[in-house]
């Protein structure tokens, strides 16, 4: 960054925002607004700034969440919960949430804690955010590549907020600098299951599934989409998310256990044993239990009673009744590699957390250098939790800048 040498009275202050992203933007409003004289300059690479703020959410920019639901932060981040907890104090969900409507951004919470906008369009944070930026007369400059910190020397401070870089060889600049570099691999991607039958059942969502890596640590729960290639929904997503790295150095080659009704063997035996006793005379096929569709059960007998789909409950046996209660909490099926990186919102992995100064963000090994956003190794689960993540670390790096000018100018 800049050489002190020049008396700070005579010349303004610049600083250098280094991704035209939600990280980006929203780091240089808020240092705007702590420090009004400091000029500000966003660089992004492409033509267009904020342009996976426009699709994310389907259109409709899941912006944050509630965090009502959860119960400690590595639910929900996988990699970074550690340092977003400390994080959150200065500028959590709720200041986000507060920061919004403040700037003319009405938002609404749904039934799943999920915080969209009231207009349910992605352009009211994209038209915030550039109305802000002109109001503060902000430099925007588009087609800028950056490939060295060289580049970057006439700038006082420099702001990292690239996102997510699917190779490592991106980074090289940062890792030359000094900075240790994780290994970027994927997350929240859904699964390729080579299964006709379960992929005839594209459409089926299951409300309550429960997902596993049989002998692994890794599970999650929440609704479950079968596709026409396999497995998505939240889910699955939250299954890749936390399982990102084992599942790249298995080839995402895997075997995935499928809990349909989100209850334990005991609790779905006991369920249906009830079902056999009140039913005995109908067949099964027509008392669907723990609300599955038609087709999803019809499957599920199928893979379970050998040839008996047409039995009434009264003539399954012992040994058909608990192969049904494995197939409905244990059933197994193939992972063969996920969907195509171009699909991906998210990575794991990059600037490593041990590389900058946890209260601030700042470079370790380069003074008045920041990071903020998907850069760090920070990521998260589907449901808003990633554009948190991205404003916690955004403000946090305005909020050390700001404190350091008004630190060298006093």
């Amino acid at each position: 960054m800049r050489n002190e040498g020049t008396s700070i009275e005579s010349r303004p202050r610049r600083c250098a925002v280094v991704g035209g992203g939600a990280a980006g933007f929203f780091l240089a409003l808020n240092l705007k607004e702590m420090c009004p004289e400091m000029q500000v300059t966003i660089l992004e690479r492409s033509q267009r700034v904020l342009a996976k703020v426009a699709i994310s959410g389907g259109g409709r920019c899941n912006c944050t969440n509630s965090f009502a639901q959860v119960r400690d932060l590595s639910e929900v981040y996988p990699r970074g919960h550690r340092l977003l907890k400390r994080l959150f104090h200065l500028f959590g969900p709720r200041d986000a949430y507060e920061w919004f409507e403040r700037h003319g951004v009405q938002l609404t919470t749904q039934d799943d804690e999920c915080v969209f906008p009231s207009s349910q369009d992605s352009k009211t944070i994209i038209d915030c955010f550039l109305n802000e930026a002109r109001r503060h007369g902000i430099d925007i400059r588009t087609g800028t590549s950056i490939q060295s910190l060289d580049e970057l020397q006439s700038f006082d401070y420099v702001a990292i907020t690239t996102g997510g870089q699917p190779k490592a060889t991106s980074l090289q600049w940062l890792a030359d600098a000094g900075h240790e570099i994780e290994q970027p691999v994927p997350s929240l991607f859904t699964f390729n299951i080579d299964d006709e039958r379960l992929r005839s059942l594209m459409g089926t969502v299951c409300e309550h599934a429960s997902l596993m890596l049989p002998q692994t640590k890794f599970r999650s729960t929440g609704p479950l989409l079968v596709t026409h290639w396999g497995l998505s929904g939240p889910a699955t997503l939250k299954l890749s998310s936390h399982a990102a790295r084992w599942l790249h150095e298995h080839n995402y080659q895997s075997p995935i256990s499928i809990n349909w009704t989100g209850m334990n063997e005991a609790e779905v035996a006991s369920h249906l044993s009830q079902l056999a006793a009140t039913h005995s005379q109908k067949l099964v096929s027509s008392v669907r239990p723990f609300d599955l569709s038609a087709r999803l059960w019809s499957h599920l007998i199928e893979r379970s009673l050998d040839g008996k789909a047409d039995a009434r409950w009264a003539e399954i046996g012992k040994k058909h009744m608990n192969r049904l209660v494995n197939t409905l909490c244990n059933d197994t099926y193939l992972i063969n590699g996920r969907a195509p990186f171009k699909d991906e919102f998210v990575t794991c992995g990059g600037v490593s957390l041990n590389s900058v100064v946890p209260q601030t963000l700042e470079s370790r090994s380069c003074p008045h250098l920041y990071f903020a956003g998907e850069i760090l190794d920070i990521d998260g689960v589907t449901g808003g939790f990633n554009f948190q993540a991205a404003w916690t670390t955004a403000y946090t790096v305005a909020n050390a800048i700001s404190k350091t000018e008004k630190d060298l100018t006093q």
